[in-house]
C-alpha cells in the first residue's frame, strides 16, 4: 500500500491506493483541506493503518437524505414486517431527513444526534413536543440505518451508537377493579358486548382479536388460535404475523366467554342474508355488519367513547390487557402461564410489566407459610398431611 502528500494551493492533500478495479488498474482516492503538511501526513497514516487492518472506509460524498431515502428504506424493505417498514419511512420523511439530510453520511456526529433528540422534546422547529418513548422510537430507526451503514463499509463507526436517547417513562397503567368492571359490562351490554368480554377474558393485544377468525376458534375445546393481527398501515389495513414466534399461541376459553361467542357467532349467520351481495365473507369473529374488517384505531375510539356513557373510571382499549393480567396474577395463575397466554417473549417481561401485583402476591404467601409455622399443632399437621407429596411416615 502507498500514499503521499502534497501542498495544494494553501492546504494539504493526501493520496493513497486502495486497490485495484475489476480490470486490474490501480484505484486511489484521497482527501483535502489539511492545514499543515503534519496533519496531511497523520490522516495519511491513520489511512494506512486502516487498510491494512481491513477497516477503511473510502470517504464519500453521500448524504444522509440520499442514504436513507435511495439506498437503506429500498434495501430493507423486503425484509422486516408493513408496519415497521411505514413506521421507519414516516420518521425518515418527517423527522431524520429534515435534520440530517443535507449532511454527509460520514459527517453525521452523536452531539449532533444529541443536540436533535433534545430539540425534538422541547418542539423541533415549531413542531409538536414529543414524549420521550417516541423520540426513542426515531433513536432506533436512525440506530438500525446507520449499523446497516457500517456493514455496507460507507462509515466507519455507528454514531448513533454513541448518542443518549431519552429515557422512556412507563405509562401510567390503569385498570379497574372488579366492581368497577361489572359496573361496564352491566352499562355496555348489547354495545359491541362480545369484542369487549374477549379483550377482557383473554388479554389479546387489540389487533389480534380483530384478525381472529371463526376457523381459529374451537368453541368446543374451548381455544383460540393466535396467528395473525390487523395493524393499520399508510391509510389501509394489513393482516400481518405476530412480532414473535411466542406471538403464535393457543389460549383457552372459559365456559362463559364459549357462550357469549357461540351467541355471537348464531347473531353473525342470522344478520348475512340481509346483506346479500354485499357481504365480504372473510371469516372474521369480529367484524362489520358486512363481513369487512373493523378498523383498530376506530374501535379504540368507540371503546373510549363507551367509557365515558358508563359509571367507570377512563381507560384505554389496551388497558384491558392490563387488567387480565393483573386479574390473573391476583387469581393465582403462575407468571409463566400468564406469559404463554399474553404472547410475552418471557417471563421476565409479564414479571417487569405486572410488579405492581406481584409484591401482594408475594405478601400472601408470607402469611400462608406463616400460617403454617404458627398453626396450632393439631392444625397445622391437618395442614401438612393435606399437601401433596407430605406425608408422617419416616424416611426409609
Amino acid at each position: 500500500m502507498r500514499g503521499h502528500v502534497y501542498r495544494r494551493g494553501e492546504t494539504w492533500t493526501y493520496v493513497v491506493d486502495i486497490g485495484h478495479d475489476t480490470t486490474g488498474r490501480r484505484r486511489q482516492t484521497s482527501k483535502g483541506g489539511f492545514p499543515t503538511k503534519k496533519e496531511a501526513q497523520a490522516a495519511l497514516n491513520v489511512a494506512l493503518n486502516s487498510l491494512q487492518q481491513g477497516t477503511y472506509v473510502e470517504p464519500t460524498a453521500i448524504t444522509v437524505d440520499h442514504f436513507l431515502k435511495e439506498r437503506w428504506l429500498p434495501a430493507v424493505t423486503g425484509t422486516i414486517r408493513p408496519t415497521t417498514y411505514s413506521s421507519y419511512a414516516m420518521h425518515v420523511r418527517c423527522y431524520l431527513a429534515p435534520a440530517f439530510g443535507r449532511l454527509r453520511l460520514q459527517h453525521i456526529t452523536p452531539l449532533a444526534i444529541n443536540t436533535f433528540y433534545a430539540e425534538l422534546l422541547h418542539g423541533w422547529n415549531g413542531r409538536a413536543i414529543l414524549s420521550p418513548a417516541t423520540v426513542r422510537r426515531i433513536h432506533a430507526t436512525l440506530h438500525r440505518a446507520l449499523r446497516d451503514a457500517v456493514r455496507w463499509q460507507l462509515i466507519l463507526r455507528n454514531p448513533a451508537g454513541a448518542a443518549d436517547p431519552p429515557r422512556a417513562r412507563r405509562p401510567e397503567m390503569r385498570v379497574w377493579t372488579p366492581a368497577q368492571l361489572h359496573v361496564f359490562l352491566g352499562d355496555a351490554a348489547g354495545d359491541r358486548h362480545y369484542l369487549w368480554l374477549f379483550y377482557i377474558l383473554t388479554g389479546v393485544r387489540r389487533g389480534e382479536a380483530l384478525a381472529l377468525r371463526w376457523s381459529d376458534v374451537d368453541l368446543e375445546a374451548g381455544t383460540a388460535a393466535i396467528r395473525r393481527s390487523l395493524v393499520p398501515v399508510d391509510h389501509g389495513l394489513v393482516f400481518g404475523e405476530p412480532k414473535t414466534e411466542r406471538g403464535r399461541r393457543l389460549i383457552g376459553l372459559d365456559p362463559e366467554l364459549i357462550s357469549a361467542l357461540g351467541d355471537h357467532r348464531r347473531g353473525q349467520v342470522k344478520e348475512r342474508p340481509r346483506m346479500g351481495a354485499d357481504y365480504d365473507d372473510q371469516d372474521l369473529v369480529f367484524a362489520h355488519r358486512d363481513g369487512k374488517p373493523l378498523h383498530p384505531e376506530r374501535v379504540s375510539r368507540w371503546f373510549s367513547k363507551l367509557v365515558g356513557t358508563t359509571g367507570a373510571p377512563h381507560i384505554r382499549l389496551h388497558d384491558l390487557r392490563h387488567l387480565h393480567a393483573t386479574l390473573a396474577l391476583a387469581a393465582g395463575v403462575a407468571p409463566r402461564v400468564l406469559a404463554d397466554r399474553l404472547g410475552h417473549s418471557t417471563t421476565a417481561v409479564t414479571t417487569d410489566t405486572y410488579q405492581h401485583v406481584l409484591p401482594d402476591l408475594d405478601h400472601d404467601a408470607a402469611r400462608r407459610v406463616a400460617a403454617l409455622v404458627f398453626a396450632r399443632p393439631g392444625a397445622r399437621e391437618r395442614e401438612l398431611g393435606s399437601a401433596p407429596g407430605v406425608g408422617n411416615s419416616e424416611p426409609a
